[in-house]
């Protein structure tokens, strides 16, 4: 799929680190310009370190700071990109996190920081994308589509998560964002899709990986008996963002490694 994006310019939320480090080194790998965001001060050397990266391999992009839970920092982020670029092409809605606790003992302020960043910078970004993609219209020399979102979820947009109620339910939020907003713009040539990742090799879920006891635990869970990378998500986003997947939008996509499949249940349950 080499330069399928050639010529386009892609957001990637929370791309200092992990998925979306993932998915900003494909989509550059596929020709496409990259800015790469990161929500504070502290991971701007992770961002420059992906950047450094992408332009060592022949890539090109930037690194934009913003937290996507601020609509002022949105809106500015957009604004910059827009008035060096010229527009942008593709978001990909991947800055998410997790603060984990027991339903019982889950604090609101828990609650709030996974919904504000996992749910509500999701919309703040979908809007500021769509606001420019009906503003400029179609750009068919570089894409069928006037535009590209596509939206990070998870699996648990669909399997309840005991101990991660905040989690799951800004999973559940995004899947009904997505098809919403895919219904809402369909016939402006819009389209949003979501990928719905299982277990990647990430810092985020460390702890189910980073011992042979926890991962040899997680493959009781994984069919295909392999944790995924990074790359598995990059390597659909670029396929998703590209004209190959033209006739695809509301879809919600999961690469799992067969997880949804529930493999507890392969010998009856």
């Amino acid at each position: 799929m080499e330069s399928v994006l050639k010529g386009q310019i892609a957001l990637i939320t929370g791309a200092s680190s992990g998925i979306g480090a993932g998915v900003a080194k494909s989509l550059a790998g596929a020709g496409a310009t990259v800015i790469i965001n990161y929500p504070v001060d502290a991971t701007k050397p992770a961002a420059e370190a992906v950047l450094k990266e992408i332009t060592d391999a022949g890539g090109q992009g930037r690194v934009a700071q913003c937290d996507v839970s601020q609509e002022d920092q949105v809106t500015s982020m957009f604004a910059d990109v827009i008035a060096q670029y010229g527009t942008i092409d593709i978001l990909v809605n991947n800055a998410g996190l997790q603060r984990d606790a027991k339903f019982e003992d889950l604090t609101l302020e828990q609650w709030n920081t996974v919904i504000n960043v996992n749910l509500t910078g999701q919309f703040l970004c979908a809007r500021a994308a769509i606001r420019e993609f009906l503003r400029r219209g179609p750009r068919p020399e570089v894409s069928a589509a006037t535009g590209k979102i596509i939206c990070m979820s998870s699996v648990h947009e669909t399997i309840p998560w005991a101990g991660h109620a905040n989690y799951a339910a800004s999973k559940g939020g995004v899947k009904l964002l997505m098809q919403t907003l895919a219904q809402e713009y369909g016939d402006r040539k819009i389209r949003v899709n979501s990928i719905c990742p299982g277990a990647i090799q990430t810092s985020i879920n460390k702890g189910a990986w980073e011992t042979p006891q926890a991962l040899n635990s997680l493959m009781t869970l994984i069919p295909y008996n392999r944790i995924g990378q990074p790359q598995d998500i990059g390597n659909l986003a670029v396929f998703l963002a590209s004209d190959l997947s033209d006739y695809i939008t509301g879809a919600s996509i999961f690469i799992d490694g067969g997880m949804t499949v529930l493999e507890g249940f392969s010998d009856g349950g």
